[in-house]
């Protein structure tokens, strides 16, 4: 009868979706909308992200947009390391905050790279979909919104 223990902390160890750390909430994230940063040179196009969250409060994002940059064509790249507030919100707003860095390509210019500083809100972060709107600071004042589906881990429903 010894062997209960040990074999008990081996199959724990095997299938750690029996363990009490694997109900973090995780999920991966796409999104699709717009995105426009107001400076010298005004870019505004559509975006494309997705992100990931390794844990509840955490969520790790990469943003590409495509668009036009004072009426030549330019791209943007962004990502950022993002706090949220209200992650498992089935219902109401979540806030969230980034740090990350930001560059761009410009047609017929060399490409150029910012710090990023962002805010934003979403709908219900603990759905499967919801909208977002962000602003921010990176390499001008930066407005993006859009769509956002997410795909949560099972247990979830």
């Amino acid at each position: 009868m010894v062997w209960r223990g040990p074999a008990l902390v081996t199959l724990i160890t095997l299938f750690p979706g029996w363990s009490c750390d694997a109900q973090e909430l995780t999920a991966t994230e796409l999104s699709v909308g717009g995105a426009a940063v107001i400076a010298r040179q005004t870019f505004a196009g559509a975006e494309l992200g997705i992100a990931r969250r390794p844990g509840s409060e955490t969520r790790v994002a990469m943003a590409l947009a495509g668009g036009s940059d004072d009426g030549h064509a330019a791209g943007r790249a962004q990502v950022t390391l993002q706090m949220l507030v209200n992650a498992a919100a089935r219902s109401g707003m979540g806030l969230f905050a980034g740090l990350g860095a930001a560059c761009d390509a410009r047609e017929g210019s060399p490409g150029r790279g910012w710090l990023v500083v962002l805010l934003g809100l979403e709908e219900a972060p603990g759905r499967r979909n919801g909208w977002y709107v962000e602003l921010g600071l990176s390499g001008g004042v930066r407005l993006a919104a859009g769509w956002r589906l997410r795909a949560f881990p099972v247990w979830w429903r």
